[in-house]
C-alpha cells in the first residue's frame, strides 16, 4: 500500500528553521518560526508556571481524563481573560469556552461547528494571513475569499481595500481577523477601525472568526482584547479562536480554547454541544497538563500577578527590540524602517525580494520567510548590527 506513497517536502519555515540549526556560522540568525525568544536566544519558561507545575505535581492524584469541554479553571479563565471580568456578554450568560489543543485544535473545532451550522459559507480571509489558516479551516470543505489587508507600499492597513472587498460579502459568510499581532505582516487595526469593521459585520450579516494567539504581545492584555470585547458587546454572534503557546510559554502543552458568544445562554450551550461533539471525532478528550496549569495562573491571585508583570516584560522587550531595529537598518541601509516600531507582536515584513532573502540566508547565513517575513523576537543587541550590515549588503 504505502510504496505508492511520495515523500513530501518540508514545511517551509520549520524546513529553514532545521536548516539554521545544522548551519556551522557562528554568526547566523534564527528569524523563522514564530516562537518567542528573550535576549539570550532561549525560550523561556515563566516563572508562574513553573510555580503551578510544582504545586499541580504535589497535588495530583490521577491522571483520569478532564471534562470533554476542559478544565474548569480554565475555560472559566479564559474567558475572563478574553473579555474583561464585567463584560455585558457574560453578564448576560451568553458565552461559553471549550478547551481545544492550541489555537490550532480551537480553529479547526470552530470550522466544523461552521461547516455543521452553515456549509456553503465563504471564509474571507486577509492577504496575507497566517500560512496554517488554510489547511486548518479548509480542511471540513469550507472555501475561502480573500480580503485586501496589508499595503506593501505603506507597511500599513489598506483599511480602504479590507472595507470596500468585504463589502461584497453575503450574509452567513465567515469574517476570520487576527485579534492582536497580526501574522505575517504585524500591522494591526486601530480601535476606530475595529468599530467601523464591527459596523459592516452588522450591516452584511457577517459571523467574525477571531483568531488571538498574542494577547498582551502587542501593546498588552487589556489593549490586545479590544477587538474581541467590542465585536462581543456589539454584535449578536462572535467567535474566537485562543491560544496560550505565546503569552504563557505553553508551546509543547497546546492549550488553547474555542470561545463563542451568542445571542443568550441557550444558543452558547448549544454551540458547546456541537464543539464537543466535533472535538470528540477529532482528538477525542482535551489535552490536561497544560490546560491545568494556565487554569491555575488564571484562577490564584499570587500566581496570575506574576504571569501578568512576566508577560508584560515581554512585551517591553518586543516593542524595544522594534525600536533598536529601526535605529539600526535605517543607520545601515539610509531607508526608513519606522514602521517596525509602529507594528505589533513578533513579526513584520522587512520588503525585501525573494533574491535578496536567498542571499542573506546563503552568503550571511541570515534565515527568514521567502516573504521576507521576520520574527522580531530572534532580534537581540548581540545580533542586530550584524543583521543590519547583512541586510544593507543585499540591498
Amino acid at each position: 500500500m504505502f510504496e505508492a506513497l511520495e515523500r513530501l517536502p518540508a514545511d517551509p519555515i520549520l524546513g529553514l528553521s532545521a536548516a539554521c540549526t545544522a548551519d556551522p556560522n557562528p554568526d547566523k540568525i534564527d528569524l523563522t518560526v514564530g516562537v518567542y525568544k528573550d535576549e539570550s536566544g532561549q525560550t523561556p519558561v515563566f516563572a508562574a508556571i513553573q510555580r503551578a507545575q510544582e504545586a499541580l505535581s504535589e497535588r495530583e492524584v490521577t491522571k483520569a481524563y478532564l471534562p470533554q469541554v476542559g478544565d474548569a479553571n480554565y475555560i472559566a479563565g479564559i474567558r475572563t481573560l478574553l473579555l474583561g471580568e464585567t463584560h455585558p456578554a457574560l453578564a448576560a450568560k451568553r458565552v461559553t469556552s471549550v478547551q481545544a489543543p492550541g489555537g490550532c485544535g480551537a480553529l479547526r473545532v470552530g470550522a466544523e461547528v461552521i461547516k455543521a451550522a452553515s456549509p456553503n459559507a465563504k471564509v474571507w480571509i486577509s492577504a496575507p494571513t497566517w500560512p496554517n489558516h488554510i489547511p486548518l479551516i479548509g480542511s471540513v470543505g469550507l472555501e475561502f475569499k480573500e480580503y485586501r489587508y496589508y499595503d506593501a507600499a505603506t507597511h500599513s492597513v489598506d483599511f480602504d481595500g479590507m472595507l470596500e472587498d468585504l463589502a461584497t460579502a453575503n450574509a452567513g459568510d465567515v469574517l476570520l481577523l487576527h485579534g492582536c499581532c497580526h501574522n505575517p505582516c504585524g500591522a494591526d487595526l486601530s480601535p476606530e477601525q475595529w468599530q467601523a469593521v464591527t459596523g459592516l459585520v452588522a450591516d452584511r450579516g457577517l459571523m467574525p472568526f477571531i483568531d488571538t494567539a498574542y494577547q498582551g504581545m502587542g501593546k498588552g492584555l487589556e489593549e490586545d482584547a479590544f477587538g474581541v470585547r467590542h465585536m462581543a458587546e456589539h454584535l449578536p454572534e462572535v467567535l474566537v479562536a485562543a491560544s496560550n503557546s505565546k503569552n504563557m510559554g505553553l508551546y509543547r502543552e497546546r492549550t488553547g480554547a474555542i470561545l463563542f458568544c451568542g445571542t443568550g445562554a441557550e444558543e452558547a450551550e448549544i454551540f458547546a454541544s456541537q464543539a464537543t461533539k466535533a472535538a470528540r471525532k477529532i482528538y477525542s478528550m482535551p489535552p490536561a497538563h497544560g490546560a491545568i496549569l494556565a487554569g491555575m495562573v488564571l484562577s490564584d491571585p499570587a500566581l496570575n500577578a506574576s504571569w501578568r508583570q512576566e508577560l508584560a516584560a515581554m512585551c517591553e522587550r518586543l516593542n524595544g527590540v522594534r525600536a533598536l531595529l529601526d535605529e539600526k537598518l535605517s543607520a545601515a541601509t539610509g531607508k526608513d524602517y519606522s514602521f517596525i516600531r509602529r507594528e505589533s507582536g513578533m513579526f513584520s515584513f522587512l520588503g525585501l525580494s525573494s533574491e535578496q532573502v536567498d542571499r542573506l540566508r546563503e552568503e550571511f547565513s541570515v534565515y527568514m520567510v521567502g516573504s521576507s517575513r521576520v520574527n522580531v523576537a530572534g532580534v537581540n543587541k548581540a545580533n542586530v548590527d550584524y543583521l543590519a550590515s547583512s541586510v544593507a549588503a543585499v540591498l
